[in-house]
């Protein structure tokens, strides 16, 4: 009979293998880059939506501008879609009276500019990054105001603004 010496492999008990240490390398690998992702996930969004936020207060802040002035006009002219031309009458205060245009180029994410054309006013940015404003004068002494904002610059409207003013001075 022959005899076979079998080799015992002595462990050790004073550690861990290096191939144990490269799975647990792996492993906590894995789970921060999940980790990161989930949280780069909820960055992205938070910024998106504040990015909203401040869009929806502006176009509502430009809105509201227009539609006061709309509602004290005397005179309104819109010469297309997207110009309109308003009288603001003085208002019990002599010389506070004052011409007024809002006016829209008609292309795709350009302002909405705001120029007193009256008594040396000036012309200034009422809104950006705008996708669509009409003006609809109904000749019944009430103005339509649809005002789109695409602040993504894809082309589709994040927020949408329509609003019909009536004149007080009619």
């Amino acid at each position: 009979m022959i005899k076979i010496k079998l080799l015992k492999l002595k462990l050790s008990k004073n550690g861990f293998s290096i191939i144990e240490l490269m799975v647990v390398v792996v492993i906590l690998g894995i789970i921060i880059l999940g980790l990161v992702s989930l949280f780069s996930g909820g960055v992205r969004s938070w910024v998106s939506g504040e990015s909203q936020i401040v869009a929806q207060r502006n176009a509502r802040q430009a809105m509201d501008r227009m539609v006061r002035e709309l509602r004290l006009s005397e005179i309104v002219k819109i010469n297309n879609l997207w110009n309109i031309e308003v009288t603001i009458p003085d208002l019990g205060v002599p010389g506070s009276g004052y011409d007024v245009s809002y006016s829209w180029s008609g292309i795709r994410h350009d302002p909405v500019n705001r120029e007193i054309t009256s008594g040396g006013g000036g012309k200034n940015i009422l809104i950006d990054d705008v996708l669509k404003l009409e003006f609809t004068y109904l000749k019944t002494s009430r103005v339509n105001i649809l005002l789109e904002i695409d602040r993504d610059n894809d082309d589709s409207a994040d927020i949408s603004l329509i609003t019909a003013v009536n004149f007080r001075n009619f």
